[in-house]
């Protein structure tokens, strides 16, 4: 069920150049789930269409949410000024999230990100690892500028981070990680960048357990518009799904992938 509400800022910082971390408390909160999303407005008469920004971490007890977002535009550079006390009128929580069901304790997750795909990733590692789980992240950035959240991803298991540049942690890309792990995880969870995406696609494209968290301009937010389409493998031609609807999540081998 979608839900609107205006959720209150509880805090927000600068996390790296351009990315800034917001605490949000509201009710919506019990019904949020690990890699679904909410869709913002943004509190400027001239900035039409909602943002949508994934949900990094979850706390139901104290009703809050903790989003990380780049900014793109006028329209997320707009949050990056906003206060605690301020008001942001909120939809969700949206779209389709990761399946945890399918791994429990003593078995073991592979978690990989790319630059602002890792904060849904947060929760995702934190509910993987209370189930019992043995949870190893793999993350990927530009530089050692923009490398965010990878103290909070080594509180619920191992961490390897990658840079293009090689200026923090291993130089290249997750890929040169993932594809020397010496153990075939129970479930894979992804998000970032399209081609971080095809790598994961076509390497766990017959795993049972391997989900994509993808990225789509969107206009309604709620599957009536059809303006984040995606195209079934096999039936581009005849199929579409809707990434904030049928997603943001899908299982590899589903998509097709720009």
């Amino acid at each position: 069920m979608i839900l609107k509400e205006d959720m209150t800022v509880v805090a927000q910082r600068k996390l790296a150049p351009d990315i800034f971390e917001m605490v949000l408390t509201g009710e919506m909160v019990s019904d949020m789930q690990a890699g679904q999303f909410l869709h913002l407005r943004v509190p400027d008469s001239s900035k039409l269409l909602r943002r949508p920004i994934s949900i990094s971490e979850i706390d139901r007890r104290k009703k809050e949410a903790t989003i990380v977002y780049r900014i793109e535009g006028g329209g997320t550079a707009v949050f990056s000024q906003l206060k605690t006390g301020d008001t942001v009128d909120c939809l969700g929580p949206q779209g389709n999230g990761f399946d945890l069901s399918v791994i429990g304790a003593n078995q073991t997750a592979l978690l990989i990100g790319g630059g602002i795909g890792v904060p849904p990733l947060v929760e995702t590692a934190k509910q993987l690892h209370d189930k019992g789980v043995a949870v190893t992240s793999v993350i990927g950035f530009a530089n050692k500028d923009a490398v965010i959240l990878e103290e909070k991803l080594r509180r619920y298991g191992d961490v390897t981070v990658t840079t293009d540049d090689g200026s923090y942690g291993q130089k290249g890309y997750v890929s040169a990680v993932v594809d020397n792990l010496n153990f075939r995880p129970d479930a894979v969870y992804a998000c970032g960048a399209p081609g971080m995406l095809k790598y994961v696609d076509k390497k766990f494209e017959k795993h049972p357990h391997a989900y994509l968290s993808t990225e789509s301009r969107m206009a309604c937010g709620m599957g009536a518009c059809y303006a984040c389409v995606v195209h079934l493998k096999g039936q581009e031609d005849s199929r579409n799904l809707r990434v904030c609807e049928d997603g943001p999540v899908f299982k590899t081998g589903q998509i097709t992938l720009d």
